[in-house]
């Protein structure tokens, strides 16, 4: 399955600053423990040294009066945080906090910190080593600050990473915008259009991209314009030939003395029309895979459409046929040649494959869909997806290119309009019926009146 580079990108962005973001968390953490057990050994020293003074006063003041009072009351009931001891040089407990808990303080600590299982404890001596005091800091209210530092930092983290997120994905989509543009304007352009496409907004990764895209397209573009000019000369070449030849056959039948050279002639004749009609088919693909089939300004439909029913109609072979027209104008910028070649193959399409002398139904609407109807054999669904290729035939026996239906679906592709086919015809029981949507309608009122010609 195909991947986005944008998300491929918003994710891996996203994953490093998660990683990021954590080890910064753990780096954070591990600073502000450190922090904490500085300062809080660097409190209980310095209460210490604080201490010390007071409680040598205290005891050689309590000598000389003769008072045996050790713990020193609090002003107020309150618990301590710091709990104190001060000892001898035996370990006897000469003084302490009202809260002091002996079995907390190691004997005969020396001087300098140590750690026991639920107390960190500073001792420092004074009177020249007979006293000793020894603070003591419950390790449960370090491990409290840790936590409450570590939640701090944590919550920092939920805050950031969201936002951090979100920036990314605005930052990598932003980023993206021209390549996204750059694929848009290819995705919209026209079948036909293969003019080089504008890279100034693309960034610089994106650059070769485009000239690579460039370069195949002006190599395509070379390409048909080849194959093109060579099926239009080609066909054009060979109008001339067939003419000639044309008319040395229909000489040939005047001047036959026999009927089986007069039937051989005809039938050569016949060969070299169909010849014909094939070399004029050719021209007219070249001209709908030309891509010019859009004229500069909006013209009216129904001109055209009506000098194309009048030529059918003096020709001898052409059966009834029921013009419906809006009495409004319809305006399209499509070519008016280019439509009036769609009108040919649809209606010759008709004559050649409907019911013989059945009438064929052409109707202009006025919001641009053009239909050609006639009576006949139905044709099967599969056959209907394939009449649109070059030189794919139906189920009749009837002669043909092959190449009508080819023409109208490029020239519709190229106006921007669609071509459908239906068999059996809309409401009918047989028949074939070919609609074009959307000829690019431009203006017009929508009348409602319409002519129907015989």
């Amino acid at each position: 399955m195909p991947r986005s580079l944008q998300l491929r990108l918003a994710t891996a962005l996203a994953a490093g600053l998660a990683v990021l973001s954590v080890a910064a968390a753990a780096a954070s953490f591990h600073v502000l423990r450190h922090e904490i057990d500085r300062i809080s050994d660097s409190a209980l020293q310095e209460t210490a040294q604080r201490l010390l003074p007071l409680a040598a006063m205290e005891i050689l003041g309590r000598d000389a009066d003769g008072s045996d009072s050790q713990r020193i009351a609090a002003v107020r009931p309150h618990d301590e945080l710091l709990t104190y001891v001060v000892r001898d040089a035996t370990g006897k407990t000469l003084l302490q906090s009202h809260d002091a808990d002996e079995t907390v303080f190691p004997p005969k600590l020396r001087a300098g910190f140590v750690s026991t299982a639920t107390h960190r404890v500073y001792a420092e001596t004074g009177l020249e080593g007979t006293m000793s005091l020894l603070v003591a800091e419950p390790l449960k209210a370090r491990r409290h600050a840790e936590i409450k530092a570590a939640l701090a930092v944590g919550r920092a983290v939920a805050l950031f990473l969201p936002v951090g997120l979100a920036g990314i994905w605005l930052i990598v989509r932003t980023g993206l915008r021209p390549v996204r543009r750059f694929c848009g304007s290819i995705a919209t352009r026209g079948q036909n259009d293969l003019s080089p496409l504008d890279k100034q907004s693309l960034p610089v990764e994106m650059t070769p991209i485009a000239d690579a895209v460039n370069d195949l397209m002006a190599r395509l573009e070379r390409a048909l314009a080849a194959e093109r000019n060579i099926t239009a000369n080609s066909a054009h070449e060979l109008r001339t030939p067939i003419a000639a030849a044309l008319a040395q056959t229909q000489r040939l039948i005047a001047e036959a003395p026999s009927a089986p050279l007069r039937e051989r002639a005809r039938n050569v004749e016949g060969a070299l029309r169909a010849l014909s009609q094939v070399s004029e088919k050719l021209m007219q693909l070249a001209r709908a895979e030309d891509g010019r089939v859009l004229a500069d300004t909006p013209q009216d439909l129904r001109p055209v459409l009506l000098l194309v029913i009048d030529d059918f109609r003096r020709a001898a072979n052409a059966s009834s046929i029921e013009l419906d027209l809006p009495e409004d104008p319809v305006l399209s910028r499509i070519d008016p040649d280019a439509f009036a070649i769609v009108v040919r193959n649809l209606i010759e399409n008709a004559l050649n494959h409907g019911a013989a002398g059945g009438p064929i139904r052409v109707v202009l609407s006025p919001g641009g869909t053009f239909s050609v109807t006639n009576h006949g054999q139905a044709v099967q669904y599969d056959v209907l997806g394939r009449l649109t290729k070059q030189f794919e035939r139906g189920t009749s026996m009837t002669k043909g290119s092959g190449l009508g239906l080819a023409i109208v679906d490029t020239i519709a592709k190229g106006a921007g309009a669609t071509l459908s086919l239906h068999s059996p015809a809309p409401g009918w029981p047989d028949g074939f019926q070919a609609v074009i949507d959307g000829l690019l309608l431009v203006s017009g009122r929508h009348g409602t009146a319409s002519e129907k010609r015989r």
